[in-house]
């Protein structure tokens, strides 16, 4: 989340075009913007950027309610502005269909539900008031405590990108945060190298696996890990590595 700057504004946004049409209106609005082009990346490109607000496109995903859904979880407390479908449209993967067909609970919601809906295709500047209401709505919400992280004796402060092992101070690269970050974040989970390349160097990056491999050794290292010991950071053979609480 943006602290005392502009706000951040996710765009998840298949069409390029499209997508650099909303970076331009929104940027008129004093906003920051990111683009990720994959909009199947959205919940990892909003856990790993904590925008203020995400703008999803819909209308080129088979499951739309999980992508919503999964998007909504990772840019929590950040509202969900979301494009695509026609009104009368149930995103829900298997079983989507009109809103006066069947419903259940497991064809998800009802795009006329979600709070912070445009329908395809939106003019610029309807898109824009969906954004600035939306953040309009959040500002009420506290944002989440910057204290530091916490796993047994380690501390992460990613604000000021430092980590503790007890009194211990120790420095850490903007990547080497980041991918410690992410893992406190989700501790007792297991992520594979794909998904922590996603998560510290973002979609795309071209970044290949032994970069994670190469940047989890110097971690441990930093943070005074034996040869021998994993420390709190365990690989977990033939699958990736996982942060033990």
């Amino acid at each position: 989340m943006s602290a005392g700057g502009a706000r951040l504004v996710l765009v998840a946004e298949h069409d390029a075009a499209v997508a650099e049409l909303q970076r331009r209106y929104l940027a008129r609005e004093g906003l920051r913007v990111r683009i990720e082009p994959d909009p199947g990346r959205a919940p990892a490109a909003a856990a790993r950027a904590r925008p203020d607000v995400v703008v999803l496109d819909l209308s080129a995903t088979a499951r739309p309610a999980d992508l919503y859904r999964r998007t909504a979880d990772a840019a929590r407390p950040a509202p969900v502005v979301v494009t695509g479908g026609p009104p009368d449209a149930t995103p829900g993967g298997p079983g989507d269909g009109p809103a006066d067909g069947p419903r259940t609970a497991a064809s998800g919601p009802h795009l006329m539900s979600v709070p912070h809906r445009v329908g395809r295709p939106f003019a610029p500047r309807v898109l824009v008031a969906a954004v600035t209401g939306a953040l309009r709505g959040a500002g009420a919400r506290p944002d989440p405590a910057p204290g530091p992280l916490r796993a047994g004796p380690l501390a992460l402060d990613p604000h000021r990108r430092t980590a503790a092992v007890g009194e211990r101070l120790v420095a850490l690269t903007g990547t080497e945060s980041d991918l410690l970050e992410f893992l406190m974040t989700n501790p007792g989970r297991v992520f594979t190298r794909e998904q922590l390349l996603d998560a510290a160097w973002g979609p795309g990056a071209g970044a290949g696996s032994r970069t994670v491999d190469v940047h989890i050794a110097q971690l441990r290292a930093k943070l005074g890990v034996g040869a021998r010991h994993d420390g709190p950071i365990r690989t977990v053979r033939g699958v990736g590595y996982v942060l033990d609480a």
